[in-house]
Order: C-alpha cells, then structure tokens, then sequence
C-alpha cells in the first residue's frame, strides 16, 4: 500500500471505518446488539448500542483486543446497494427508521461489509481494507447513556467513545494532554481551594464561598478601572422585565425557549432577563439624547438566568445563572470603526494579564431568523471588515451565517495553557435594537438619528471566564487576582503579636492576608498554606522579631530571608497595581 495522505478528510474517513470495527467487535462479543449510529468526531468517534448487557468499563480490554484481532485480519470494506433493506435489516429498529427518512429523501440505500458476517447501513464512504488502519493508535475512552436521536421520549442507548489518532505517539500525546487536563479541572480545583460548589437544588447555579468571591470581585474591580478609565458608565436594570419588552427586542420571538417565563395571571406575563440589552435601551430611551453624548457607553454586570437544558450543563463552563461584563455603546455610523478598534484595544489589554492572545472570527448573516435588510447587513458587515482588515491585516477567519439574529458580530478566541481554543470576546454590531425601541438622538443639524448600538462583552460570562482561568493557571493564580494573597506563619507562639502587626500592615495596604495562629507546628501551617496555592508565606521567628523583618517563602519554594515588611508592601503594591502575570521572586 502506497503512503497514504493524513489529510483532515482521509482521518475522518479513517475513524468512520474504525467505528464498523467496533461495531462488529461488540456484535461479536455479546448478544442481541441492535446498532444505532457511528461517526467520527474530534480526537476519534462513537458508536450507539442497544443490547442487554451494561458495558462496563472492565469490557474495554476485550473490546480492543477483538478491535486489534478485527484490524489485523485484513477484512476489506465493500459497498454494497441493498435492493430490499427492510428484509435484510427486518431485525435492525433503528436503521429501519433511518432507511425510512432515506427513502422519503429519494436517497440510494447502501451497505458495508466488512469481512464475513458483518454488514452496517451506510453511505461511506471508508478505507478500502482494514490494513489501512493498523498503524493507528485507539482506546476505548467511556461509555455513557444517550437518547436515540437525542430524544428524551426515545429509547437510552449505549454510547462507546473510542480515542482514535493517526499513529500510537499521537495517542500516547492524546493521553497524557488529558491527564494534564485532568489534574486542571476547575470542577476539581475550584472545590478543592473553597472557591465554588454546585448542589442539586439548584443546578447550572454555582454557590461562590468567601474565597471564590474574593476573586470574583478582583476581577470585576481590575475590569471596572479599565473601563472608567475609558469612560464606560455602570449602570443596573431589573430583573424581572415584562413580556412587552422581549416582545419589542425580538428576545421572546427568537430566544423563549432559552428563558425562565412567569405567568401572574390576568395575561401578566414576565421574564428573567436572560441579557442585558433591553434594559439599555430602556435607559438611553429614558431621556433625550444629543449627538454630543456619543459614544455612549453604558455597562452592566447585573445577574442573567438562561435556561440552559440539563444535559448541557458543566461546571462553571456552562452555567444557568451568570454575570458577564456586558457594555452596550451607542455610537453614530461615522464612530463605528473608532469604537470598535477602541473595544479591540480594551480587549488585548485585559486578555494580556492572563497571559491570553486573542484571534479574530468575523460571524456573518444567517440564512433565516435574522432581523432587517440584506442591505442593512451588507453594511454592517463591510464595516466589522474594515476594522479587521486594517488590526489583523486579514489574519482572521469568517464564520458564514453564525452572526446574531440582530446583526453581525466579531467573536474573540484565546488559547489556554494546554492549547486548548476558548471563545471569550464578542463584539455585537447592531442596526435594528434601537430602531425596534424607537430612539434616537438629536444630530448637529438638528435632525433626529438612530443611533447604531454595539454590543460586547470581553470576558463573557465571568463564571465562565473564571472557570477557564482556573484551569489555566491550575489554581496557581497571578497575585493580584488569588483568593488570598499571602499568609503569616509565626514560628513561635511568642511571635504572634508581631505577626498580627505584619497581618494588619499587610491587610492596611489593601492585600488578603491569612494568619494561622492554630497549635499547628510550623511545618504543618505552611504546608497548609502552600496547599491554598498562597503567591507568599511570610514567616516570622526570633531573628524577624528581634530585626524588625520577615522572612518569605513563594509559591515556588523559593526562599527570601530577612527583608524588609515595607519593601515587601512595595513588591506586592507593584504586582496588584500593575496586575503582573508573574510573581517577583527576586527581592533585594
């Protein structure tokens, strides 16, 4: 066999084939299998089952050994048209129900064999042997429960993921990223440093504890200078809005289904805001307007609630209740392209104290749903695309029809510590909002105007965000933004008074500082604290006392003897002011 090309489309076809490999293997090893579906997907592919056995986790040795023994017998792939299908599967419930949509779609009903004794419904197209695939490296990954056709009123079937990848080292690399991302995951980090939880009683709905919320409201207070500084305005709408409103955002129409409705009776309808943007444009409405005033920016970070479906949920990732640091910038059409290169700024400087490099994505007009004129969006696309072309030099990449239902947007993507692609920023532009809330502003001829809204939030949602961040950083957070900062350990219960002092001096200068005062031996306290991830342990005995100084030990395990308490202050004012990525170990 000639080299084969490893191109995006050969690798799918590839992991398609090997999924008839594991749906003969299972057919092979138990009974009365009834095969639903098997595509190929990111890092490998699936197969849905429908047997009597419960495959267990103790069944993936076997599985993979027959899928080797399958692989290694040198079974061709052969196409085959099926003249009379509902014969030949009489026995198969969900490929009948598949032969009968391909019917109703006019469409020719094919079969692959592979080898002897097995045949799957299926238009291809796959290898040509089973060869092809004996080089590639796979593992069974898991099993979990999926409804046919991701129907709750269907049939639970048995879902096997199986990793699948070119060659066994791309496999073996598959493996130990994911062991890194285990060891990173915010579900199990968060938790385990007392920042957040989740209960049963309120799925979708973090409980944020003291430390969590510490750095929650770090990171709204670094997002809040920056934006006062660039003269955004914070302001809060309601909660609870009427019907009416939605209505007239077009948010009742295109999005009910994903909000949280309340019928009062007496066709009292309302809504928990699922967004902010009504709400600012209740308040640029509120009073008259002059063309002085633009940009406008008005932003919130109010509690949104989207009624997410159960089986979407995870972590903080995907939440039901949220913040996001959402802005809504009321601008004239010759203040676009300004505006925007001013939120793109806005966005690499916050993006930047994370370590975090954004990349462009330019999502355009959808094929139906959308509100306004193809003419509108023509215009509000040229407009996205001359900001991008002129800050990217066209090193971007177009979504086609993945803009909002009101207008076209620019998404932000960053990637992580462990390579992973995060969207983060969206930047909104939006021709219809105001014109559907009737506003306007008073131009310098004296004419009224529409003004044109840009929506954007560059964080997203901060429980997200957050999440994300945790998993960057692996709990190990930049200084400015740890739950706690620093801790104080005094070697000796004589040395705790002089410990408090450093406490309150440390507390006074604005930073979050824990004491262990506890019966602990110092070993255990600092062990204690290093286990919180702490940047700094200020350590004081004898020598600290008598000196007037303290001792520090970083994250790291660095140690720093004898240093000033005031230089020390200095060092971390210059790290929360400057929000540095990095900790300064390195203290003279």
């Amino acid at each position: 066999m000639g080299k084969v090309n490893m191109d995006d489309d050969y690798i799918a076809k590839a992991r398609h084939s090997m999924a008839h490999v594991l749906a003969k293997a299972v057919c092979t090893l138990f009974d009365d299998v009834k095969l639903a579906i098997g595509p190929p997907i990111d890092n490998g592919f699936y197969y849905d089952f429908d047997l009597p056995h419960t495959i267990r986790e103790e069944d993936f040795a076997a599985i993979e050994a027959k899928m080797t023994e399958i692989i290694n017998g040198n079974e061709d792939y052969v196409l085959r048209k099926l003249d009379n299908p509902e014969d030949e599967l009489k026995d198969e419930p969900y490929k009948l129900e598949l032969i009968k949509e391909f019917r109703e779609g006019g469409e020719e009903i094919t079969a692959y064999d592979l080898g002897e004794g097995f045949s799957d419904l299926c238009a291809g197209p796959h290898v040509e042997n089973t060869r092809e695939l004996r080089n590639w490296g796979f593992k069974v990954a898991s099993i979990a429960g999926a409804y046919w056709r991701g129907n709750s009123d269907n049939a639970m079937l048995q879902r096997v993921y199986v990793y699948a990848f070119p060659t066994k080292p791309e496999l073996k690399k598959h493996l130990q990223f994911l062991e890194e991302a285990k060891k990173r995951d915010h579900r199990v980090v968060g938790p385990h440093l007392d920042l957040f939880f989740l209960d049963e009683t309120a799925p979708g709905m973090p409980y944020w504890l003291p430390k969590g919320w510490k750095m929650y409201n770090a990171l709204i207070d670094f997002s809040r200078k920056v934006h006062e500084k660039r003269g955004y305005q914070e302001i809060v709408g309601p909660q609870l809005n009427s019907r009416s409103l939605w209505e007239t955002s077009g948010h009742w129409e295109h999005y009910r289904d994903d909000m949280y409705t309340i019928d009062f009776g007496d066709d009292q309808h309302f809504a928990l805001k699922p967004m902010n943007c009504p709400n600012a444009m209740i308040v640029f409405g509120h009073t008259n307007r002059s063309y002085r005033e633009l940009p406008l920016r008005y932003s919130e970070l109010s509690l949104l609630h989207r009624n997410e479906a159960s089986g979407a949920l995870h972590g903080l990732l995907r939440v039901r209740t949220f913040r996001q640091d959402d802005s809504h910038n009321f601008v004239a059409e010759n203040q676009i392209f300004d505006e925007i290169n001013d939120i793109l700024d806005i966005a690499d400087y916050l993006y930047s104290a994370f370590g975090l490099v954004a990349k462009a994505y330019l999502s355009t007009r959808p094929e139906e749903g959308y509100l306004g004129t193809i003419e509108q969006w023509n215009q509000a696309e040229a407009d996205l695309k001359k900001v991008l072309d002129t800050r990217f030099t066209g090193n971007y990449e177009i979504n086609e029809g993945d803009g909002a239902f009101y207008g076209p947007k620019i998404d932000l993507k960053v990637r992580d510590a462990l390579n992973r692609e995060w969207q983060l920023g969206t930047v909104q532009l939006d021709f219809q909002l105001a014109g559907k809330f009737n506003l306007h502003y008073t131009d310098s001829d004296g004419k009224q105007k529409v003004p044109v809204v840009i929506h954007r939030a560059l964080f997203g949602s901060l429980e997200r965000f957050i999440g994300i961040l945790i998993e960057q950083f692996a709990g190990k957070f930049p200084f400015w933004l740890s739950p706690v900062q620093i801790g104080v350990v005094p070697v000796h219960t004589d040395h705790e008074e002089y410990a408090q002092k450093i406490t309150q001096m440390l507390r006074d200068a604005g930073h979050r500082v824990s004491i262990d005062t506890s019966d602990g031996t110092m070993g255990n306290k600092i062990k204690s604290f290093r286990h919180e991830m702490m940047p700094y342990i200020v350590i004081v005995g004898e020598k600290e006392v008598e000196g007037g100084t303290i001792s520090l030990r970083t994250r790291s395990g660095v140690q720093i003897n004898e240093i000033a308490p005031e230089k020390f202050v200095e060092i971390c004012k210059k790290m929360e002011n400057e929000h540095l990525l990095e900790l300064i170990e390195e203290i003279s």
